[in-house]
């Protein structure tokens, strides 16, 4: 086991952001972020973490990304495997699981008791059930509200683009696209959670994360814990043990 004070740079580098945090075993120094596509500006981004005694990470943005951050830190890269800090990983591949969905679900493991839902809203919506154990049941994968949006835009030739706002009973197209973003991702949500209650699993909470959380947080059909360090605590967690 690493000391567990040594200062811990954590990364999470996903589609649209590469997030970081520096933990000094009390909590987190300092965070910070840049754009996904800025990667080759990341090393001088982190002159602004300070000094730290190792570096783990998580990367669903590719090689190019992977290779920057090595570059920028020399980081140590988490995977999925099938068992890890009391979490039980269900895939039939457990190394196909995404390292940020898996560094997510330790951290809410340890973060809290009972079954949960844990969600991540970002380009990409991720919705996993993890029960009380520390089983993780499975998953889904869906657009993001905004990708979504955005698929609308590109994929059809009568529908714009344009900002509308949410609408139990849409009257505008507008209003229409993003109500309709916004109740797939939290049917998506429901299902699952009906799921987990078949399997004598209901759950107790969602624990949420993600940079668009706050799109679909007053809609959630369950209580929440808004953890927006959530995938930078599991990497931590990762890292100390």
């Amino acid at each position: 086991m690493r000391d567990p004070g040594a200062a811990i740079l954590a990364l999470d580098a996903g589609n649209t952001r590469i997030k970081w945090g520096v933990h000094d075993g009390q909590g987190w120094r300092t965070r910070g972020a840049i754009d996904t596509a800025q990667a080759a500006t990341l090393k001088n981004a982190l002159r602004a973490a300070g000094p730290f005694a190792s570096a783990i990470a998580c990367n669903v943005a590719g090689p190019e990304v992977r290779a920057r951050i090595v570059e920028a830190c020399g980081a140590t890269f988490v995977t999925a495997v099938a068992e890890q800090l009391g979490v039980r990983n269900r895939y039939s591949d457990p190394t196909q699981l995404g390292a940020d969905r898996w560094a997510a679900l330790i951290a809410a493991h340890h973060g809290g008791k009972g079954n949960k839902l844990v969600v991540n809203v970002g380009t990409a919506l991720t919705v996993d059930a993890l029960t009380a154990s520390g089983e993780f049941l499975g998953g889904l994968i869906v657009p993001g509200p905004a990708l979504m949006r955005r698929s609308l835009d590109r994929g059809t030739a009568g529908l714009r683009l344009t900002e509308g706002r949410f609408e139990p009973l849409p009257r505008s197209t507008p209003d229409a696209i993003t109500s309709g973003a916004l109740q797939a991702c939290i049917g998506a949500i429901e299902r699952l959670g009906k799921a987990m209650a078949s399997q004598g699993a209901a759950p107790e909470r969602i624990i949420l994360s993600g940079g668009a959380a706050a799109e679909i947080e007053a809609m959630l059909p369950y209580p929440h814990i808004h953890r927006e360090t959530l995938v930078l605590e599991g990497l931590v967690l990762a890292a100390r043990n």
